[in-house]
């Protein structure tokens, strides 16, 4: 996020302690936490006259740059250190996935098998809830199996606008049911994409939903959709609570239990992050306790994309 701040100081004598007043000007500019477009150094001797502050204009320019690098290279670094955890939990579900799926599929053949020739009602019951929560189980794996080792794509050439439609007509309901409002921006004209669109429709329907359970009741999901060129950004905004900083960086781990209720639980983000590196993109999060929770995804345009969009009609 670009952000610009104006830094001054201003109405200061030189003392005989140089450092001193550069000391204030780098607290100045630490303390304001702002990427910094321009700034000006000027610099006066106690008579009031003015002196040349060349050096300093330098020294100044220096640190700006320098401290946009480190905060570049910081983020840089954060992105490399999730993208390698994620990669290691990825080996671990395939392999835990393989493991507990044949058992399971034993359990639920078992429990149909009996169920069929068993007639008192209550074992009946106990059988059924044994055959749904082995389902259950079954549906967790597969979702493990998508995080862990996702099919092939099937690319074609995909109208973001229309997949959107769809995703929002499918949450519909569950909105409606607790008086969420359903925006959108960014759809008035076709946007195309050489993707996979089943994929790339469960990973929008898997944000909504989070922001869907993280609101409960009320509020609002806004999704926009702008085209970059280079690039399609998508983003799903909800007015629902913060995500505090050291939950945001689990926030899509798989195995991660630190997250309340509602927010990010189960295979949902993490299939979502999957599916959008599996297109070449990527995807980030912005919230604070404080504010709004903003999940955005970019998307590369490839030129087969380009060329295949309807031409514009004048």
């Amino acid at each position: 996020m670009d952000r610009s701040a104006d830094v001054q100081i201003e109405n200061h004598q030189v003392p005989a302690d140089r450092e001193s007043v550069a000391r204030q000007l780098i607290q100045r500019l630490l303390l304001d936490a702002a990427t910094i477009a321009d700034a000006s150094v000027r610099a006066f001797l106690e008579s009031g006259a003015a002196q040349s502050a060349g050096p300093w204009q330098q020294a100044l320019g220096k640190l700006v740059e320098r401290l946009s690098l480190l905060e570049r290279l910081e983020s840089d670094f954060e992105r490399a250190l999730l993208t390698e955890r994620l990669e290691s939990l990825r080996e671990l579900a395939y392999g835990a996935s393989h493991e507990i799926n044949n058992p399971l599929a034993n359990i639920s053949s078992r429990a149909q098998t009996l169920l069929r020739d068993e007639t008192d009602p209550d074992r009946r019951k106990k059988l059924a809830t044994i055959n749904s929560q082995a389902f259950r189980a079954h549906e967790m794996i597969a979702d493990m199996m998508l995080f862990a080792k996702p099919p092939d794509l099937d690319r074609r050439q995909t109208n973001l606008c229309v997949l959107v439609a769809r995703v929002l007509e499918e949450i519909s309901d569950r909105a409606n049911q607790q008086g969420t409002a359903l925006m959108v921006t960014g759809t008035n004209e076709d946007c195309w994409l050489n993707a996979d669109p089943t994929h790339l429709s469960v990973a929008l329907t898997a944000l909504c939903r989070n922001s869907l359970e993280a609101i409960s009741a009320g509020g609002q999901i806004s999704i926009s959709l702008v085209d970059r060129e280079v690039e399609v950004e998508l983003s799903v905004t909800d007015t629902g609570p913060g995500i505090p900083a050291e939950v945001r960086q689990h926030l899509f781990d798989p195995f991660y239990s630190g997250r309340e209720a509602g927010r990010g639980l189960g295979f949902g983000l993490s299939k979502c992050w999957r599916i959008i590196e599996l297109h070449g993109g990527n995807m980030d999060v912005h919230s604070s306790e404080s504010e709004c929770t903003r999940f955005t995804i970019r998307l590369p345009r490839t030129e087969e994309a380009k060329e295949s969009s309807p031409p514009l009609v004048a």
